[in-house]
């Protein structure tokens, strides 16, 4: 039997573990939003109404989440604003990812419910996945393993600078701005929710 060491992956193994154990009706989007500390949570750019994360269980190096400052679980949930601000932020996210990484495509999509995919039916997000030829080889079939060329600091290194540049072009949000938001929004969901008892 082959074996492939990653030792580094252990962190991110006892970090699923930890929020598996999470009180039921957690959100660790909004846990990262409202933190102050955007290298620690991998955060690579808060706009007014979005903000840009790296996904810490990546289906490929680059892999990002554009999340709605909004927790909602749809587009029902965002003002026109909102939405207009979350597709931006897409499309400028693939720009930089092209620029940094030079992917061959990309994957990018929603997954909307559990039964649809998303790991975190409450808050919904945008996944960008950059695509290389041969990049999902027959260790990902026959092993159930991913191999990662780049760790996931190298990446935020290297994705960082590009972001910084688009954020001296747009408005953006603090940590606390962020948690206003989040706190505004929870407890219009919870007043919706008690209204359709």
């Amino acid at each position: 039997m082959d074996r492939l060491w990653a030792p580094w992956r252990m962190r991110y193994i006892l970090k699923n573990k930890e929020n598996r154990q999470r009180k039921k009706g957690g959100c660790f989007l909004c846990d990262a939003l409202g933190a102050d500390n955007d290298r620690k949570n991998y955060i690579l750019f808060r706009g007014r109404h979005s903000w840009v994360v790296m996904n810490i269980f990546p289906y490929n190096n680059g892999h990002l989440l554009v999340v709605p400052n909004s927790h909602v679980p749809d587009f029902n949930g965002l003002s026109s604003e909102e939405q207009v601000d979350l597709m931006k932020f897409t499309q400028a996210s693939i720009n930089i990812v092209k620029e940094a990484m030079e992917p061959q495509g990309f994957n990018v999509g929603i997954n909307i419910d559990a039964a649809a995919g998303a790991g975190l039916p409450v808050h919904m997000h945008i996944q960008i996945v950059p695509r290389w030829t041969g990049d999902s080889s027959y260790i990902s079939v026959f092993h159930d393993t991913r191999v990662f060329p780049e760790m996931l600091d190298e990446t935020y290194e290297r994705l960082k600078p590009y972001f910084e540049k688009l954020r001296s072009q747009e408005p953006v949000a603090s940590s606390q701005e962020s948690g206003d938001k989040i706190s505004r929004q929870d407890q219009r969901t919870r007043s919706q929710k008690a209204g359709n008892r």
